[in-house]
């Protein structure tokens, strides 16, 4: 039987108001308003607001919408929408189709029902959705999806994508002025540029539904190890199965009507984990198509009667999950300002960037780490099988070798033994890939960006490029600031250089990330070691880091506080649920069918099954008394919503507790006759598609 056709190139953006749709559909100046509007921030005026509205409306019926929402990303981490109908009364049984540019540009939800950090009271209760223009309004089930920001009655940014608009603009402003001192008048703007490797595992729904923890938690709370796992490499870039095949064809599909260019997919490293990896957009668009990605994971896999898990480590021993955002700038005449040149002074350009990214991740390492902490990646991070939890970038020999020339002043001998001064005028060229890949980095360039590895796979990208952009704009600022008053540029920048790369080159690793000796040789350089997200917060908080994103207009002191708040109740909240869950499944499924099987073990005749049945009775007391301290441990926790003390109890107190109670009934499962236990083992899971 052959597969349908299907033309990529017609499918591709096909339910999206593109910029192609406005040029089509839009009066002239409407549309020359609207692109003003998107490069310049120019105000929209609701006439062309209007015009746009009803332009959109009409293409959204034609593919087939009734109604339409305002699409934002509140600080869940998830998206969220409220769907209104295109229906206007115009009398007795008669409506009208309509949207208007008031409703385009601005709505109202309800914002007290969302996470806010006490930015806003419970009866406090209105918020605010404002049109974002420079993302494309999309129709999927039959709603055409209005990207939007998610402010507060008093203005308060409660979102992801208003902190990332602003760092992109930021980060515009402080690129451009570089450029002008290399004498490019000709950039106008310059973006970063982001590519999101999502991982994630593909498992049977009849044996997800028969884990209340994976239904609960996205992970599961137990489970021994499978006779075979990964240890073959078998499944790393193996034949994907039929029942997988098919749900990436479908998957490619909505994602590319959507506009998301989805290009590489294959299996991971684990059995039934898989990776999938768009092409590189601006980082506006690449957030919002990520975000869509995630959505459409779960959607269409359970069409295959599949569940996509997105947790960051839902079994333990095999390989979790992580999402690689691959990072890099762009300028409007298509320059990639990571990319070595091949001429002097495109090579002096490049490492004066590489300076700010340096210098930027050696002083902002702690937010950094910050920025990809939370519950799920604390399983994953300094395993090996994720970057080490300490931040340091990957450069390789090659670069390495430029840096030390530069630091010490003397001459450069490139791998084709071409011996070169540096400076500006005779900087030399610097070729791609002339290192392997580092996979144990957190923060790797390979060959024309950086590749920060520490994100989890359930988690939005806005946060972790909000944190790069205005780090690097930071950067930017200082060094223009210092260049633009130079009276000898050549010997200014050199010496620039020079200072930056010696100052912050303790960053700089290009060893292996997972050794014991990393972690006794970054203590000795002074670079932080936080281990966990309790430890990570208090950086929200810390002098330095509020004065960078307050400076830049990125968040006020009252927004950083209330993420710092979010994320320490949301760690007390996550592993709450994780002991309630695992206290429910142990009590009255796993310690009943223990029991039950040691009794039916006591009636026989036989040494075996006597040693066996006290082993179990033994290891089944110890359970049940763990559950008993655990649920101590939770009736005497402090509130969820009291801070670092309330994280730092459930830290120490109850996550102890439930890593203790998994090895024990993960031992349990190993000695209990199968058709005692109650739940499929991760050899059922693992191997079920």
């Amino acid at each position: 039987m052959y597969e349908k056709f299907i033309d990529i190139t017609e499918l591709f953006g096909s339910m999206v108001f593109s910029e192609d749709q406005m040029q089509q559909r839009l009066s002239p100046a409407c549309y020359t308003a609207w692109k003003s509007c998107v490069s310049q921030g120019t105000t929209l005026d609701r006439t062309s607001a209007d015009e746009i509205a009803e332009a959109m409306k009409e293409w959204a019926v034609e593919k087939g919408a009734t109604h339409f929402t305002h699409w934002f990303q509140p600080m869940t981490g998830f998206t969220a929408e409220k769907h209104e109908g295109f229906l206007s009364s115009t009398g007795r049984n008669k409506v009208l189709m309509e949207l208007g540019g008031k409703a385009l540009t601005r709505g109202e939800a309800d914002a007290s029902s969302f996470p806010s950090g006490g930015l806003r009271a419970t009866f406090e209760a209105r918020g605010y959705t404002a049109w974002d223009p420079t993302s494309y309004a999309f129709v999927k089930d039959n709603t055409l999806y209005i990207p939007t920001i998610f402010c507060s009655y008093g203005g308060e940014t409660l979102d992801k994508k208003t902190p990332l608009l602003r760092s992109i603009r930021v980060l515009d402003r402080q690129c451009v002025r570089i450029l002008r001192l290399f004498g490019n008048d000709r950039v106008q703007h310059v973006t970063p540029q982001v590519g999101p490797e999502q991982e994630y595992f593909l498992i049977d729904r009849a044996m997800y539904d028969r884990r209340e923890d994976l239904k609960l938690c996205g992970r599961t709370l137990f489970g021994a190890k499978p006779p075979k796992g990964q240890e073959l490499d078998d499944h790393y870039y193996g034949a994907i199965k039929p029942r997988v095949a098919a749900f990436m064809r479908e998957l490619d599909e909505e994602l590319w009507k959507l506009g998301v260019p989805a290009k590489t997919e294959h299996n991971e490293v684990a059995p039934s984990q898989h990776e999938l990896a768009p092409i590189y957009s601006d980082a506006n668009s690449a957030c919002d198509y990520n975000q869509l990605t995630m959505e459409l994971l779960k959607r269409v896999a359970s069409r295959h009667d599949l569940v996509c898990l997105l947790h960051e480590k839902p079994f333990a021993g095999v390989n979790g999950s992580g999402k690689h955002d691959n990072w890099s700038l762009a300028t409007d005449e298509g320059e990639n300002l990571l990319k070595p040149g091949r001429t002097p002074s495109q090579n002096a350009q490049f490492l004066l960037f590489l300076a700010a990214f340096v210098k930027g991740v050696d002083e902002y390492q702690e937010m950094l780490r910050c920025c990809v902490s939370y519950p799920g990646n604390d399983h994953r991070l300094g395993g090996n099988e994720a970057p080490p939890a300490i931040v340091s970038i990957f450069l390789g020999d090659e670069l390495a070798a430029v840096i030390q020339a530069i630091i010490s002043g003397s001459e450069y001998v490139d791998v084709a033994k071409r011996r070169l001064e540096i400076g500006v005028d005779t900087m030399p060229e610097i070729p791609q890939d002339t290192t392997d890949r580092n996979r144990t980095s957190p923060l790797a360039f390979t060959g024309n960006k950086f590749e920060f590895r520490m994100l989890g796979s359930s988690q939005s990208i806005a946060s972790p490029n909000v944190v790069l952009n205005t780090m690097m704009a930071e950067e930017l600022s200082r060094f223009a600031d210092r260049l633009e008053k130079a009276d000898d540029f050549r010997a200014d920048l050199q010496e620039l250089l020079r200072e930056t790369f010696r100052d912050h080159q303790r960053i700089i690793f290009n060893g292996n990330g997972y050794g014991e000796e990393w972690v006794a040789e970054a203590a000795r350089r002074g670079l932080s070691n936080l281990k966990d997200t309790v430890d990570c917060m208090p950086a929200y908080i810390s002098d330095r880091n509020v004065d960078l994103f307050t400076r830049h207009g990125i968040f006020s002191y009252k927004e950083m506080r209330a993420r710092y708040e979010i994320h320490l109740e949301n760690y007390c909240k996550v592993t709450t649920i994780e002991a309630n869950t695992l206290l429910d499944m142990a009590q009255r499924h796993i310690l009943p069918a223990v029991f039950r099987y040691s009794r039916e073990l006591s009636s026989g005749a036989s040494r075996a099954q006597r040693v066996l049945a006290e082993e179990l009775d033994r290891s089944g007391d110890s359970l049940y008394d763990l559950c008993l301290a655990l649920r101590q441990a939770l009736e005497k926790a402090p509130a969820l919503d009291g801070g670092i003390d309330s994280a730092r109890y459930f830290r120490d107190e109850v996550v102890p507790m439930i890593r203790r109670a998994g090895e024990l009934i993960s031992s349990l499962e190993t000695i209990t006759a199968a058709e005692h236990w109650p739940y499929p083992t991760y050899a059922d899971i693992l191997f079920s598609v």
